[in-house]
């Protein structure tokens, strides 16, 4: 098994198979080095940059921290001499790839000057599915059982069901069973719902949300298995706050990408990122990230992020990929079905290429909704066209949408929304919304989003906007949303640009009654492509295109909406198109449209 302590060597330290610490160095120099990001993202570099620098901080002894090769190689080894228990493979054991000898690495091998202990007692990883984190976290946990020289460890895998939990306490059972001399070296017994190792006392157990009781442990480690499936932080805090009385305590989160921007999923990512950038100095956290990059993150001025249909950049999200044909056939595979299908969308960056999304189902594929993007749309293809305009208002302070709308010759729907947004928005410090406040101070920037002065929405600015458009266009109507304080605004656009006493402003309630038929219109357009829809490209509406979910009735009928009413990640944009959208599958004579208007104050 893994070499003795008292037999290594620290110059060459030959009581190892092989020098996993220069595999784990090389790692971080190529990834350091590959400043365009092809095969690794921002995170991947920063954490590989971290360890380039800290091996010259540790030059000077008065810094807290060393990097022993010895505990980087005695993990690794320990790893490689377990069996494989799921899957086909060529060799009857366990073979590390790079990336993840280098996380070992990082997190066995940085030491404590005053103690000898683990640097890092917080790791936050994040991976796409199938890329072996079930098995890591197993022989992560038979290590921490067996072979730290901790007096009874208890070792918990944490998951929010004990199914869940299970994905990781079996594989390190079936290790175990498989190996006798591993049971013999350490004194480990499996049994059905743990594996205690009676050299040391200590024992191995999945724990779950719905337990009983989470209290009353004392753990040497903690894994957190797919913590963004965590409905509520309750399980992570109760683990968290049990370290007090360990001399070398370590969390270690291991999960996917998911939806929930405002769990503790989320929150733990963006403290490891803050790490990586060095925005926050947090010695005790070790944080990676596999995932795709977005515009923001390359050095230069990108207008794009990676495309997720690009092959070549599945490799940033899948370390695994080139190692694993089923892995590369899999994402594959994905990857047509999320082309086709909006709900598979979603379940294809957030698992396969670990993208973090705000909808758990797309409404419309985005892919698709791009694909009929047209920048050169103006005010000037409007033109001589019955034009609508259809809108969401905000209340106070957040973002509110106006989008014009029309049908052209060739029966084409004719897209081109404005959005509106406070300035005071834009200098926000709460940290959950950071990412969308980083969104929003960009796009008005780039000139995608229109500030109004002061801390509150101003309805003079939109209003304005509706205005010009009438006086430029033929719009024949503006329909809103719930008009809250927008009612004045109404009021003084009907006085002023009504026809006949015929209101020219009204409200569209959002139900699914009045939305089905322009949702459903909006929906077959997107999927037929040019042909049948061209908007401008607005990055600020593809955003809220991604983030709009569809409930669908068993009557048919469907109401897009956001994944949770407090998410901040807005569909204004979607709703102010249904709105556009709704008068014109109306009849243009006059008895349509009053049976309209009535249906909306019924």
């Amino acid at each position: 098994m893994a070499a003795s302590r008292a037999t290594r060597s620290p110059a060459t330290d030959t009581g190892h198979a092989r020098d996993y610490t220069a595999v784990a160095l090389a790692y971080a120099k190529a990834a350091a080095a590959d400043r365009v990001q092809a095969r690794h993202c921002k995170w991947v570099r920063l954490a590989a940059q971290r360890h380039l620098d800290d091996l010259k901080r540790a030059r000077d002894k008065a810094w807290g921290y060393y990097f022993d090769p010895w505990h980087a190689n005695d993990v690794c080894d320990f790893a490689e001499k377990l069996p494989h228990v799921e899957g086909v493979w060529d060799t009857p054991t366990i073979t590390l790839e790079p990336f993840q000898i280098f996380v070992l690495a990082m997190v066995f091998g940085w030491r404590r000057h005053e103690t000898g202990g683990r640097r890092f007692t917080s790791v936050y990883e994040e991976v796409a599915r199938k890329n072996a984190k079930s098995t890591k976290t197993a022989l992560i946990s038979l290590y921490c059982l067996a072979c730290e020289e901790e007096p009874g460890p208890q070792v918990l895998t944490a998951a929010t069901t004990f199914d869940q939990a299970k994905k990781v306490f079996h594989p390190a059972k079936r290790m175990v069973e498989k190996m006798p001399a591993l049971q013999e070296a350490f004194g480990l017994i499996p049994w059905a719902k743990s594996i205690t190792c009676s050299d040391n006392g200590g024992y191995m157990q999945p724990m779950h949300a719905k337990a009983k009781s989470q209290d009353g442990h004392n753990p040497h480690l903690v894994t957190m298995d797919e913590l963004h499936a965590h409905s509520d932080r309750g399980l992570f805090d109760v683990m968290n706050s049990a370290f007090g009385a360990r001399r070398n305590p370590l969390m270690w989160i291991i999960t996917t990408a998911g939806f929930n921007l405002h769990g503790v999923c989320y929150e733990q990512r963006t403290l490891a990122t803050k790490v990586l950038e060095r925005s926050v100095i947090a010695e005790h956290m070790f944080g990676i990230i596999f995932t795709l990059d977005r515009a923001e993150d390359y050095d230069d001025e990108r207008k794009e992020g990676d495309d997720p249909y690009d092959p070549a950049k599945w490799i940033k999200a899948n370390p695994l990929l080139e190692a694993s044909r089923p892995l590369r056939d899999e994402v594959a595979k994905r990857a047509i079905e999320a082309q086709a299908s909006p709900a598979a969308e979603g379940e294809f960056k957030t698992k396969h290429l670990n993208i973090w999304l705000g909808a758990a189902s797309a409404w419309l594929n985005v892919t698709q909704w791009a694909i009929c993007a047209d920048p050169a749309l103006t005010l000037d293809d409007f033109a001589g066209l019955d034009c609508y305009i259809g809108g969401d208002l905000s209340n106070v302070d957040d973002l509110s949408a106006v989008v014009l709308a029309a049908e052209d010759a060739d029966g084409r729907l004719l897209v081109k929304p404005w959005f509106f947004v406070p300035e005071a928005r834009l200098q926000s410090q709460d940290n959950s919304l950071k990412q969308v406040t980083d969104m929003y101070a960009r796009w008005a920037a780039e000139g995608h989003l229109t500030t109004t002065p002061g801390d509150f929405i101003d309805h003079r600015v939109i209003e304005a906007k509706i205005r010009g458009l009438k006086d430029r266009l033929a719009v024949r109507r503006a329909t809103f949303d719930q008009w809250n304080s927008g009612l004045a605004m109404a009021s003084r656009l009907n006085e002023d640009l009504g026809d006949g006493g015929e209101a020219f402003a009204v409200q569209l309630a959002k139900n699914a009654r009045n939305v089905t038929d322009p949702a459903k219109a909006i929906e077959a357009r997107v999927k037929a492509g040019p042909a049948r829809l061209r908007h401008d490209g607005n990055p600020v509406m593809t955003w809220m295109i991604g983030n709009a979910v569809v409930e669908r009735r068993v009557d048919g009928s469907i109401l897009p909406k956001k994944q949770t009413p407090n998410s901040p990640n807005k569909i204004d944009g979607v709703d102010g198109m249904i709105n556009a959208t709704a008068p014109m599958l109306l009849p243009v004579e006059d008895d349509g449209v009053d049976d309209w208007l009535a249906s909306l104050r019924a």
